[in-house]
């Protein structure tokens, strides 16, 4: 379907004033146009001050055939005939010539300039001979690379552009045949070529192709040609019978065939590579791969010619990277192939493809009247007829925007799809219109008034009837006569276009919503697409553009928030891509409807609750947030707990909205975020009544569900930092328990992040990011306990272990109750193991400590006695804690041994608590440390009691308890072997005879 509207995309024209018929002509660059007439080709300017003004002219070999100029290498290359042969031949420096008198040097493809010759190229222009083996039917050249595609029979002859360095400042053009592409069953009449794409065309056959310059498997190229793929014996036995049946005089018309992809393989068309380059390290493409081949096939039915329904345009279109969200990407020459399309058409249909990343057919044109040509640009395509030139909208900058932005068709931005239906813009009349060509912001015209004097239509190098109509006639150049003329048509800049498409969709503001929204689309793509194509932009055009382009995204979600369709969620990405504020859109909503109502329709509910859920950094008025909440009290009741724990509404006046919560209370709807909204808004009034009353009706697990479903109750974040809510301030004073378990639930949920919820805990208690509040290490404690994923484990024994030493070591007590003893956490968390009994023992001796302090010991004990503990961790922060103090000494030893380094241990007790060294002994001392009893332990204390001293008697009974377990576990001569040699021999009698006893026993 083509939507029908009367815009003005063309503005001024002007004739160019060429004094033959032109014959051919094309536009160069951003500022020639070159047109070619009997045996003589001219420049005019086509920007600026000098517009149509002639620039230059140059004598060619003979009467232009074709005519095509690349600005990649700023040469003009032309299909020559004289003598009924043909030439291939490139102008290159074109722009230094200034008369026709001037010097032209001409020289061979590839040949090397001689020294004394090389400064003259640098002032005058040169002509390249392209030598061929066969006539040339059609040229191309890539935008990209500059390089030249020629079409003969059956085959593609790639001449890739180079360069002779002459010195550092000047290099002269050339070229190098590179490769041939044998297309057996197909020759083209036109071809196109672009950064490797390569798009022939026939009379009624179409075939795209990629050519790879990465090696298939290995796989090297011969100089010989090699077959990429063969046709299927079943399309050669079509061919030889089809062949057989035209030879007898029949009409063949083949069935029509639509192939993508690797299936364009079976049309029967090969295509072999036949590499021509001088050198291996020459090759750039290696093989090819089928993208697409479309058959049509000839309407006799009612007995037309067949030129009639031939194809024609065949065109591939590029679309650069913007370098927007990859700048890495883009070359320095800013041209970096973002999408390719590809445009053909019949003389009632045009098709246009995308074909880069999948081979998608995007539109088809209908043509109210039968077309003679057309030419597609970014933002239109435009086609003439016998007496009118069309503009239709086409849709490439939609699909290359979601090639280029991975955030496409998302919440945060959108771009009118692909699949919208196409418009005309303006049919706008032309009299004898026969040939068209577009460059930049100009469309060039040829119109000839006389309709007997019928241009020469490229012939096909195939005739598809009978054979008896296989003659080629060439027809010899028209004389030059009156009623013909070449204008310059300079379509209308983007910017007014664009807004003179706003104005009209005003129209169907009103009446028709889908109307409107898609000439807004249009206006949308058509700044998206004058975007894309920066480098045709003014300076001061882009900023203008930018600021059209949000005007539109406003429009469109104006537009989508009037909608209840499935599309109404696209009010959302199209209001944010605008730049537009929340009260913004509020103000540009008409809230009324014709009835006097109030209406609110689901897009902008949509857009307004998606909004508030993002926590964006804007505070609506109290005016407006009354206003949503009214809205959604009437369109979507449930959501108001969620809307009234936004940031965006902290000026709402509590008492409406706990107006708005009671009436949803007596309406039925009953929820745990309902209690917990009025629990809320009851503190911001002031009534801690009502809070506790609310706060009672449920349990405190259904209120931790509560706060998991809804985490703004108690957490919001503003500008990147996190903020306690009223609420968890007054939960902190009253309920620090629900509190902590409330977080630690959102946590588990992936509702806040561990790095989040210790920001949370700080600010919540007023603490700077160097000081730990007690509520937060309380919350680490509960984590322990709710068994956390492994991953952040050691990371937790780090927080707690160095917040105990700290504590210990400073005897700071903390700021608040602890929600859990250490007794507690024993019980309750395998992670905190029982203390090893010699602590305690050791720990008695100590009456100093307060209880906080014998707490925070506990706990660390508990942690390094625990399964899980990583003891390297804690090793760094042993330096703040004393071994002077018994807490100290208690830590070091426990983190010692531990580390296995019981002999060290074993001296520090003995030095500093001799009490504790049997338990020691016993706890420690085991399997293969068994042997430490009689190798460390003995000596030791036999040395020890023997200088007696104050701890004589500890020394004493120590060592008689080691001689007890010595005499059990060794053989008497091992036993004897272990005793001092100057020990007195009553006093070890005793464990002697033990020992005598156990061996007559055995």
């Amino acid at each position: 379907m083509v939507h029908l509207y009367n815009l003005h995309p063309f503005g001024s024209q002007q004739v160019v004033p060429c004094k033959h018929e032109p014959e051919q002509f094309c536009g160069g660059g951003r500022d020639a146009l070159f047109v070619a007439a009997g045996c003589k080709v001219e420049a005019f300017a086509v920007s600026g001050q000098e517009l149509c003004q002639p620039r230059c002219a140059f004598s060619t070999l003979g009467r232009v055939l074709r005519l095509a100029y690349s600005e990649a290498g700023d040469y003009l290359v032309a299909i020559e005939e004289k003598n009924k042969a043909t030439f291939l031949r490139a102008y290159v420096n074109w722009r230094s010539k200034r008369t026709e008198s001037s010097r032209v040097c001409i020289r061979m493809i590839g040949h090397n300039v001689e020294t004394p010759f090389r400064e003259t190229f640098r002032d005058q222009m040169s002509i390249v001979e392209i030598p061929l083996s066969e006539a040339p039917f059609c040229i191309s050249c890539c935008p990209v690379k500059g390089d030249l595609l020629v079409g003969c029979t059956n085959k593609l002859i790639l001449f890739s552009l180079t360069y002779q360095i002459i010195d550092e400042e000047f290099s002269i053009l050339d070229f190098e045949r590179s490769l041939i592409i044998h297309t057996d069953n197909i020759t083209p009449v036109e071809i196109s070529f672009c950064a490797g794409y390569v798009a022939a065309m026939s009379d009624l056959e179409v075939l795209i192709l990629k050519l790879e310059s990465e090696p298939k498997n290995g796989a090297s190229v011969n100089h010989r040609p090699q077959k990429t793929n063969s046709p299927m014996k079943q399309a050669e036995g079509i061919s030889n019978e089809t062949f057989q049946l035209e030879a007898d005089g029949f009409v063949v018309c083949p069935n029509p065939m639509e192939l993508l992809g690797e299936k364009s393989k079976q049309s029967g068309v090969s295509v072999t590579l036949e590499s021509t380059g001088l050198a291996d390290e020459k090759i750039k493409y290696f093989h090819v791969q089928h993208l697409l081949y479309r058959r049509f096939t000839s309407d006799i039915s009612s007995y037309v010619l067949p030129d009639d329904v031939k194809l024609h345009s065949l065109q591939l279109l590029p679309i650069y990277q913007t370098g927007e969200y990859d700048e890495a990407s883009v070359r320095p020459d800013g041209k970096e192939l973002l999408s390719l399309f590809c445009f053909f058409s019949l003389p009632h249909a045009g098709y246009l493809y995308m074909v880069v990343k999948s081979v998608e057919l995007m539109s088809i044109y209908q043509y109210p009247e039968k077309s003679q040509q057309a030419v597609l640009t970014p933002q239109f395509l435009h086609v003439i007829t016998s007496n009118n030139l069309q503009c239709f909208t086409v849709r490439c900058s939609a699909a290359a925007a979601r090639e280029e932005d991975p955030y496409m068709d998302t919440t945060l931005k959108a771009c009118p799809p692909v699949s919208m239906d196409v418009c005309a813009l303006r049919i706008q009349l032309f009299i004898g219109l026969k040939a068209i060509c577009h460059f930049k912001n100009h469309i060039i015209l040829l119109s000839k008034a006389d309709p007997q004097a019928i241009p020469e239509r490229r012939e096909s190098p195939k005739r598809l009837l009978s054979r008896k109509d296989t003659s080629v006639k060439h027809r010899t150049p028209p004389v030059a006569e009156a009623g013909w003329n070449l204008y310059i048509v300079n379509t209308t800049p983007p910017m007014q276009l664009y807004k003179e498409m706003v104005d009209y969709s005003n129209t169907y503001k009103t009446a028709t919503t889908q109307s409107c929204i898609h000439l807004l689309s249009e206006a949308h793509l058509l700044v998206r697409a004058a975007l894309m194509d920066a480098h045709q932009l003014e300076p001061g055009e882009k900023t203008e553009l930018l600021e059209a382009f949000k005007e539109s995204c406003g429009h469109l979600g104006d537009c989508y928030s009037r909608l209840d369709t499935q599309h109404s969620h696209l009010a959302l990405p199209y209001y944010k891509m605008s730049g537009l504020s929340m009260a913004e859109v509020l103000a540009r909503v008409d809230w009324t409807a014709e009835d006097g109502s109030q209406r609110y329709a689901r897009g902008l509910i949509f857009y307004i609750n998606h909004s508030l859920h993002e926590n964006l950094e804007e505070e609506l008025s109290e005016e407006l947030a009354a206003k949503v909440v009214q809205m959604f009290h009437m369109a979507e009741p449930k959501q108001l707990p969620h809307i009234l724990c936004s940031p965006s509404m902290k000026n709402i006046n509590p008492l409406t909205a706990m107006s708005y919560l009671r009436k949803l209370d007596t309406s039925g709807f009953s929820s745990i975020l309902l209690t917990l909204a009025k629990a809320a808004m009851a503190l911001k009034i002031g009534d801690l009544e009502m809070h506790r009353n609310e706060m009672k009706s449920h349990s405190e697990m259904k209120l931790i569900c509560g706060f998991i479903l809804e985490p703004r109750l108690l957490i919001q974040q503003q500008k990147g930092q996190i903020f306690p809510t009223e609420l968890a301030v007054h939960l902190k004073e009253t309920q620090p328990g629900l509190l902590v378990s409330s977080v630690l639930g959102l946590q588990k949920n992936n509702k806040i992040g561990i790095e989040e919820a210790d920001s949370f805990f700080k600010a919540l208690c007023g603490k700077d990011e160097d000081t730990i509040p007690q509520l937060l290490v309380d919350f680490w404690e509960a984590q322990l306990v709710a068994c956390v994923p492994d991953v952040v484990l050691q990371e937790l024994f780090f927080k707690l272990t160095s917040h105990y030493i700290w504590r210990l070591s400073k005897r700071q007590p903390p700021d608040s109750t602890p929600l859990r003893t250490s007794e507690d956490l024993i019980n309750t968390c395998g992670h905190y193991g029982l203390i090893y009994p010699w602590v305690n023992v050791l720990i008695s001796y100590d009456s100093s400590a307060d209880k906080n302090y014998t707490e925070d010991l506990s706990k660390l004990q508990s942690l390094i006695c625990g399964p899980s503990f990583d003891i390297a961790s804690v090793i760094p922060f042993l330096e703040l804690l004393s071994e002077d103090t018994v807490a100290g000494l208690s830590v070091h030893v426990l983190c010692r041994t531990r580390l296995k380094e019981y002999e060290q241990c074993i001296d520090t007790l003995l030095e500093r608590c001799p009490e504790a060294v049997i338990p020691y002994a016993n706890h420690e001392l085991k399997e293969e440390n068994r042997t430490l009893w009689w190798k460390k332990l003995l000596p030791e204390l036999c040395q020890r009691t023997k200088c007696g001293g104050e701890k004589y008697q500890l020394y004493l009974s120590s060592l008689k308890e080691t001689l007890s377990v010595v005499a059990v576990e060794l053989e008497l001569r091992d036993f004897l072997n272990v005793l001092p040699e100057d020990g007195t021999a009553a006093f070890f009698l005793p464990y002697l005879l033990y020992c005598c006893r156990k061996k007559s026993l055995t």
